[in-house]
């Protein structure tokens, strides 16, 4: 089975790192997640609901619905702080791209582990500009937060496709298709990679270009 991909690419000051990966991954998360599955007698089951909290960007014009799970909200974050800090560890401009993939695992015979089977990963390329000037750092603030805002449209338009998700299992097999480890929601199994590097001069100055050329244009 291949894994069906879906690829952003923004551009945001270091300050946005944060609010501008928990806006997208959040927003993921929130159509893959599930309250938690109540098995009754063998093959019925209920599932419970899922709490929706508004999030306020501080550094980017844009407000995003997560899932009311403080503990999902952290563990997000752990993540998106480790790939932030990354970037910071590099000398000048720099980029860097961050995925998140869903998978599902599948039984193995003894002694071999379960294998990991990816059915959907969605990965942001971000790169990271400096601006000078408090006009520009306005100008970037608002056009950052309508690419967020497309992205956004793009991902509920992307999830009401009718497209394979894991059958709901009984209940020996929750653990092979959901993280069960949370007390309040039950998403999908998923994890996040990223990798970071150096960008040229010449890139990020024909980025801050495009940004301010595109905004001028509205």
């Amino acid at each position: 089975m291949n894994a069906r991909t879906q690829t952003f690419e923004l551009s945001c000051e270091g300050r946005q790192i944060e609010e501008v990966l928990l806006g997208i991954f959040h927003t993921i998360l929130f159509h893959r997640t599930t309250g938690k599955f109540h098995y009754k007698k063998e093959g019925t089951y209920s599932i419970g609901t899922v709490g929706v909290v508004d999030a306020d960007c501080d550094f980017v014009d844009f407000t995003y619905v997560r899932c009311d799970s403080d503990e999902l909200d952290r563990s997000l974050k752990r993540e998106v702080a480790s790939f932030k800090d990354a970037l910071r560890k590099v000398e000048g401009p720099c980029e860097g791209q961050i995925s998140l993939e869903f998978f599902q695992k599948k039984r193995s015979r003894w002694p071999f582990p379960a294998e990991s089977i990816p059915w959907e990963v969605w990965t942001l390329k971000l790169n990271v500009i400096d601006l000078s000037s408090e006009s520009e750092r306005q100008i970037c603030r608002e056009k950052v937060g309508e690419k967020l805002a497309e992205k956004v449209i793009c991902i509920a338009e992307a999830m009401n496709r009718h497209e394979f998700l894991p059958k709901n299992p009984n209940e020996p097999d929750l653990d092979n298709v959901f993280d069960t480890s949370y007390p309040d929601v039950q998403p999908y199994l998923h994890k996040i990679t990223f990798e970071t590097g150096s960008s040229s001069g010449a890139n990020v100055g024909l980025t801050v270009r495009r940004l301010f050329r595109d905004t001028l244009a509205i």
